[in-house]
C-alpha cells in the first residue's frame, strides 16, 4: 500500500529558523518572558545572521511552538565564568566564532500550551545533531535552577542545592531535565541572568561532550542523505492480552507502554501483531470468525488516530503491531500502522497470511514491501510469517533498511521458534537488526485467538561488534514486559564493510538474483 499522511505535510516539524519567522518568534518569546524581557526582532535577526544553521524552530499545525538559538564559541571562553549578556553579546550571538570548538546554547523557548509534547527534547536533540555534524567538542550553556529561591533556606547555598539535584535527592523542574538529557554540571555561574529571581540570578554551568570525539573509530559509514544517529534505542513491548470493556481502556494500556518507552528515551516502540484483537472482548458477542474480523476493522480510524496522537505527543516512533483492515474492494488485510514522531502515518501490509488466517478469518495478503524513512534511518516491517520468507528481508535491505521490525502472534512454542529462528537468519544474512514483538496471555471466547506463546527479542548480526549470541535483548517467555536495546548503526557499517563475513558484498549476482514484481500501482 502507499503511505498516507493526515495532512499535506507532517503536523509537527523541526527546521532551521528563517527570517520570515522573526515576528512569530518575537511573539513567542514575549509570551514566555513578557514583552519587556522577550527577544527583539533585531536580536533574532542578529542570531540568524551570525549563525543561521544554529537556530531551530518547531512548528505544530503551521504555528511556531518552540525555538532554540546557538552559536559557536572557543573553549577558553565557554568554560570560564560568564554572564548570559556577556557571552551572547547582548542576545545577538555577536560573539559567534566560526572556528569555535564548542556549541553554546543561548536560548530554548517552548510555548506554555505545548509543554507536554517533548518539544524541548526535540530541540536538544537538534543541537546534539548539529554538534556532532560539525565535530565540535560539545555543548555548553548556563541552565536555570528555578527551584532555588523556594528552598535556599533549607540548603543554605546555591552550591548545596545544585548538588542535591545532581545526587537525585531533590528535583528541579529545569536542571533535572538537563541531567536526564545527558548534561553534566561543571560549576555555578553567578549573576548569569540577574532578573531571574526564581534562580536568584544563578545558573548551573552545564556541558554535554560529543561522544564521537572519544576514541570514535574511523570506519566507513552507511551512506545516507542526512546524518544518522550513532545509536538508536528501541523498545519492544511483550503485550499481555486481557479482556477490556471499552476502547478507552485499550488506549490507556497502549499509552502506558508508549509513556514507559518515551521515559527511557527510546526512538522506537514496537507492539505485537494483531494487538487490537483485544477489542473484540468489549462486546463479548458470539460472532463467526469472519464476522469478528470485519467487526474489528470498524475500529481502524480510532486505532490510527490513537497511534498518531501518541507518536507526536511522546516524541517517539511507533510500530503499531498490526490491525485487520477492510480494503476498498472489501478484502481484509493485516496492516501495520507505523506512526512517526513527525506526525506522518505509514501502512505496511502482511504479505503472507498463514493458512489459519486465510481459512478462518478470510484475510488476504498485500502486494508490496517498501522501507519507511525515519529520523533514525530507513526501516522495514515484516509481519510474523513474512519473516519466514528471506526474499522479503532482502528486498527491504536492498532498499536500505537498517532495522527490521517483526510484530508477531504465535500460539505455541513451535510456531514462535519458526519466527525466532528465521528472524535471526534474516539479521545474519542481511547484516541488519531485527526487533520481534509478541503477544502473551489469552482471550477466551475470541475465535482463533485462545492462547498465546511469546518471547520478544532484539536480534543482531553475528560478528565481533555485536552481542556474543547475536541477541541484544531477550525476554522471559509469556510474561508482560518491555525490552530495550541501544543499536549502534556504525556497527552495521563495520560488519558490512570489514566484518569477518560480508554477506551483502559477497552475494553471487552472476549466479542468482531476487527480482521483485512491480505492484499494480507502479506498473
Amino acid at each position: 500500500m502507499t503511505e498516507t499522511a493526515p495532512a499535506q505535510s507532517p503536523k509537527l516539524h523541526l527546521r532551521q529558523a528563517r527570517p520570515a519567522d522573526v515576528p512569530e518568534l518575537v511573539a513567542l518569546t514575549a509570551r514566555v518572558y513578557t514583552a519587556e524581557w522577550g527577544h527583539s526582532a533585531e536580536m533574532l535577526q542578529g542570531q540568524q545572521n551570525n549563525f543561521p544553521e544554529g537556530q531551530f524552530v518547531v512548528e505544530y499545525e503551521g504555528h511556531i511552538v518552540g525555538f532554540c538559538a546557538t552559536f559557536r564559541i572557543n573553549e577558553a571562553v565557554a568554560l570560564a565564568p560568564h554572564t548570559w549578556m556577556q557571552i551572547t553579546g547582548g542576545g545577538f550571538a555577536s560573539r559567534h566564532d566560526p572556528k569555535g570548538d564548542w556549541l553554546y546554547g543561548m536560548e530554548v523557548v517552548v510555548h506554555p500550551d505545548y509543554r507536554g509534547m517533548r518539544i524541548g527534547q526535540r530541540l536538544y536533540q537538534a543541537r546534539k545533531r548539529l554538534c556532532t555534524d560539525l565535530k565540535l567538542r560539545g555543548i555548553v550553556f548556563g541552565g536555570r535552577v528555578p527551584g532555588l529561591s523556594r528552598t535556599i533556606g533549607r540548603y543554605g547555598s546555591a552550591e548545596a542545592y545544585v548538588q542535591a539535584v545532581v545526587d537525585g535527592s531533590r528535583r528541579d523542574p529545569t536542571l533535572s531535565f538537563q541531567l536526564r538529557n545527558g548534561f553534566e554540571v561543571i560549576g555555578l555561574l553567578r549573576e548569569y541572568v540577574p532578573s531571574d529571581h526564581e534562580s536568584l540570578g544563578y545558573a548551573a554551568h552545564l556541558v554535554w561532550r560529543n561522544p564521537q570525539l572519544l576514541n570514535h573509530p574511523d570506519t566507513p559509514r552507511i551512506s545516507h542523505s542526512h546524518r544518522l544517529p550513532d545509536s538508536v534505542r528501541v523498545a519492544s513491548v511483550q503485550y499481555q492480552q486481557r479482556r477490556i470493556t471499552s476502547f478507552a481502556e485499550f488506549a490507556t494500556q497502549v499509552e502506558y507502554f508508549v509513556d514507559i518507552a518515551a521515559d527511557y528515551d527510546a526512538d522506537f516502540v514496537a507492539f505485537p501483531e494483531l494487538l487490537t484483537l483485544q477489542l473484540l472482548s468489549i462486546e463479548n458477542a458470539e460472532l463467526s470468525p469472519v464476522d469478528s474480523i470485519r467487526r474489528l476493522s470498524e475500529y481502524t480510524d480510532e486505532v490510527k488516530a490513537l497511534f498518531h496522537r501518541l507518536a507526536v505527543h511522546y516524541n517517539i516512533n511507533i510500530i503499531g503491531g498490526s490491525h485487520p483492515t477492510r480494503q476498498p474492494n472489501g478484502d481484509i488485510h493485516n496492516v501495520c500502522y507505523v506512526c512517526l514522531r513527525d506526525g506522518s502515518i505509514h501502512e505496511r501490509e502482511k504479505l503472507h497470511p498463514t493458512p489459519s488466517e486465510r481459512n478462518v478469518w478470510n484475510i488476504t495478503g498485500g502486494d508490496s514491501a517498501a522501507t519507511i524513512q525515519t529520523d533514525c534511518g530507513p526501516i522495514g516491517v515484516m509481519i510474523c510469517y513474512d519473516s519466514e520468507f528471506p526474499e522479503v528481508a532482502r528486498h527491504l535491505t536492498d532498499q536500505g533498511a537498517l532495522i527490521l521490525f517483526v510484530p508477531f502472534c504465535t500460539d505455541v512454542r513451535e510456531g514462535y521458534l519458526r519466527v525466532r529462528y528465521c528472524s535471526q537468519a534474516r539479521a545474519i544474512e542481511n547484516q541488519c537488526y531485527v526487533v520481534l514483538s509478541g503477544n502473551v496471555g489469552n482471550l477466551p471466547g475470541v475465535n482463533n485467538f485462545d492462547i498465546q506463546y511469546g518471547q520478544s527479542c532484539i536480534l543482531t548480526p553475528s560478528d565481533f561488534p555485536f552481542a556474543r549470541d547475536g541477541i541484544a535483548a531477550d525476554s522471559t517467555p509469556n510474561i508482560e514486559t518491555v525490552l530495550f536495546a541501544d543499536l549502534r548503526l556504525e556497527n552495521l557499517a563495520k560488519a558490512r564493510n570489514s566484518g569477518a563475513v560480508q554477506n551483502l558484498k559477497d552475494r553471487r549476482y552472476d549466479l542468482y538474483q531476487v527480482r521483485w514484481a512491480r505492484t499494480p500501482e507502479t506498473r
